[in-house]
C-alpha cells in the first residue's frame, strides 16, 4: 500500500516546508499552466468532480460540486477560505498539513480563487497553533515574493492575496458560519442558513469554504488527473488522511487509500497497546457515535460504509478505545467539553449540553439512578436536529451511541457506586 501520496507527500524530504522542496516536486506547475493556458473554470471543476473528492473537514460534500455553486460572473468581491481551525477533539492531521507542506495548500486556495474568480483568501488558523502559523507565515512570504500570490500573477492579469487569520480557540468557529464570523471581527456564532456562504459569506459576498486537507489535495489531483484519484480509493476516491489515538502504539497520522479496512489502519498504527482487547472506535472525531469493535472491525474507512454502520467518516480521526476503558467516565468527559464549548445561542444545545453534563457526572459520582439513562438519552434525542448549527448533533450523537451499545456498562457502574439507583 502508498502512504503520503498527496497533502504528505513533502513530509519525508529535508526542509519539507519550504518552497524550494515544494518546487524539486512539482509544485506550482498546475498553478502556473492554468493561468499561462488560461484552463476554463468549469475544466478544472468537472476535473475535481470525476477525482471524487468529498469535503476532508467532515461533512463530506462535493467539493467539484460546491466550487460550481459560486456565482464567479457575478461583480464584486469574492471570497476563499480555508478552515485550518481544527478543534475537534482527536484530529491533529491539518496543522500537519501547514507545519509540513504549507505551500501546496496555498497553491490549492490559489486554484480555487481562479475558479471562483476571488482576489481575496483568508486562512484561518487555530490561535493555540504557534508553529503552523509561524510556517505558514513564512511560506505566504516566500509565495508572494515568488510571484505565486499577488498581483498580476504570472503576468496573467490574476490577482490573488492570501492571509492567515488567528481564531482564539473557540471550537464554535470550526462551523463555517461561525468562522466568517470571526473573520469578520464579530462573535463567533453561526448563521442561520440559507443564505448559504456561496452566495452570502465573508463580509456578506460569494464565498467559497473548504477544510485544509481539500485544499491542499487539489494540486495533486489537477496534476495526475481526476480519474488517477478517484482509482485509488474505493468507492468515494482518493486519499484520506486518518488521526488514529487512544489505545494503539504508533498514535499519528496516515495517509492512506479511502476505503481502507479498518482493521488494516489498526495494524498500521502498531496494533493495541500493551496486548490490550479492542472495546469499541470513535470514527471520525469525538462528535461522531461510537461503534463496538464488532462492527468496526468488519468495515472499511470509507463514508459510505462508516455511515451503513451508524456512524460517520468526520473528519477521519479515529479514536481507539481498549476494553480496560470505563465507558461511564469516557462519555463524562466527552459531554463536559461540548457543554462548555457551546456558543449559548440556541436553547436546546446552551441547556441540553449542560443537563447532560450534571445527569453524566452525577452517575460518575455515584448519585445515579437507572431512570437517569432513559432521562439522558431523552435529553439528546431533544437537542439533535433542533440547533442552528450542528454542535447540537455533535453533542447529542456520542450520547445517543454509548448509551445504545453500553447501556449495560451504565446500568452496572450504577448499581455499584450509587446507593440510590433506582
Amino acid at each position: 500500500m502508498l502512504f503520503n501520496q498527496v497533502c504528505f507527500r513533502t513530509i519525508d524530504l529535508k526542509n519539507p516546508s519550504s518552497l524550494s522542496t515544494y518546487l524539486s516536486i512539482g509544485g506550482y506547475k498546475v498553478w502556473k499552466k492554468i493561468l499561462k493556458d488560461k484552463i476554463k473554470p468549469i475544466d478544472i471543476i468537472n476535473e475535481i468532480k470525476v477525482s471524487g473528492l468529498k469535503g476532508r473537514g467532515g461533512a463530506g460534500f462535493s467539493t467539484g460540486l460546491k466550487w460550481s455553486f459560486i456565482p464567479r460572473d457575478l461583480s464584486g468581491q469574492k471570497y476563499v477560505v480555508c478552515n485550518s481551525d481544527e478543534g475537534e477533539p482527536g484530529t491533529f492531521k491539518d496543522r500537519d498539513i501547514l507545519r509540513y507542506n504549507p505551500h501546496q495548500l496555498i497553491e490549492g486556495m490559489a486554484i480555487a480563487a481562479y475558479v471562483i474568480n476571488a482576489s481575496v483568501g483568508y486562512n484561518y488558523i487555530r490561535g493555540e497553533f504557534y508553529e503552523p502559523i509561524s510556517v505558514m507565515e513564512k511560506a505566504l512570504k516566500e509565495a508572494l515574493e515568488s510571484g505565486f500570490i499577488g498581483k498580476n500573477i504570472f503576468g496573467s492579469s490574476f490577482d490573488f492575496n492570501l492571509y492567515n487569520v488567528h481564531g482564539a480557540g473557540a471550537y464554535i468557529c470550526g462551523e463555517e458560519t461561525a468562522l466568517m464570523e470571526s473573520i469578520e471581527g464579530k462573535k463567533g456564532q453561526p448563521r442561520f442558513k440559507p443564505p448559504f456562504p456561496a452566495n452570502f459569506g465573508v463580509y456578506g459576498r460569494p464565498t467559497n469554504i473548504n477544510n485544509t486537507e481539500t485544499y491542499a489535495s487539489v494540486p495533486v489531483i489537477l496534476e495526475k488527473g481526476g480519474k488517477w484519484h478517484f482509482d485509488i480509493g474505493q468507492p468515494n476516491g482518493g486519499y484520506k488522511i486518518f488521526s488514529v489515538s487512544g489505545h494503539v502504539n504508533k498514535p499519528g497520522n496516515y495517509e492512506v487509500p479511502i476505503g481502507t479496512p479498518f482493521v488494516e489502519l489498526l495494524k498500521i498504527s502498531g496494533g493495541m497497546k500493551d496486548g490490550s482487547n479492542l472495546k469499541a472506535v470513535i470514527p471520525g472525531g469525538s462528535s461522531a457515535p461510537v461503534l463496538p469493535a464488532n462492527i468496526m472491525t468488519s468495515i472499511n474507512m470509507d463514508y459510505n460504509s462508516i455511515s451503513k454502520a451508524g456512524s460517520m467518516l468526520g473528519s477521519g480521526a479515529v479514536i481507539i478505545i481498549d476494553d480496560k476503558t470505563c465507558m461511564v467516565k469516557l462519555l463524562n468527559r466527552i459531554a463536559h467539553f461540548y457543554a462548555d464549548e457551546s456558543c449559548g445561542q440556541c436553547s436546546p444545545c446552551r441547556e441540553g449540553t449542560d443537563w447532560m453534563y450534571k445527569i453524566l457526572s452525577r452517575i460518575v459520582n455515584g448519585k445515579g439512578k437507572i431512570s437517569d439513562i432513559d432521562l439522558l438519552d431523552s435529553v439528546a434525542s431533544n437537542i439533535a436536529g433542533n440547533t442552528i448549527c450542528a454542535l447540537g448533533d455533535a453533542a447529542a450523537m456520542p450520547v445517543m451511541s454509548f448509551v445504545k451499545y453500553f447501556r449495560h456498562e451504565f446500568e452496572d457502574y450504577i448499581k455499584k457506586y450509587s446507593n440510590n439507583c433506582v
